[in-house]
């Protein structure tokens, strides 16, 4: 199984940026543990800072992966292209966030992504993102 993590804009800062919310653990260094945790998955990881530049990365994935994590951050509440992206391509995608959206800004608990996606898993820190691979490693079997 091959899985596609793609992060959104500022999470490139992830253990620097506002560790009070987001923890202090940089992305690289929590993915190489989610690869020794999932050995029997293929994981890939992008990020980008450009609306364009994901929905690309989405549209290039469906014809190279089995399953989709998809932290859109900020774009989550404002991305119709990126909505219409995941709801284009047959690959399933689990939208994730670190924080638990619904208990920040009222801006937040909008999603234009989770209609279109297979589920959305939100609160659990860094860990939502094994829960999503989880899930689909189950889905799988």
């Amino acid at each position: 199984m091959k899985i596609l993590i793609l992060n959104g804009p500022n999470l490139n800062l992830l253990g620097t940026r506002e560790p009070e919310i987001y923890g202090n653990i940089s992305f690289v260094t929590y993915l190489d543990q989610l690869k020794k945790r999932f050995n029997e998955v293929e994981i890939t990881f992008q990020q980008s800072n450009h609306e364009g530049v994901l929905i690309d990365f989405l549209q290039k994935a469906e014809k190279e992966v089995d399953a989709i994590v998809l932290n859109a951050a900020a774009y989550t509440h404002t991305s119709i292209a990126i909505a219409d992206a995941v709801s284009a391509i047959k690959t399933p995608v689990i939208e994730v966030h670190i924080s638990n959206v619904y208990e920040r800004e009222d801006y937040r608990k909008q999603s234009y992504i989770a209609p279109v996606a297979k589920g959305v898993i939100a609160g659990f820190g860094l860990q939502s993102y094994a829960l999503a691979i989880q899930n689909f490693v189950n889905d799988n079997t």
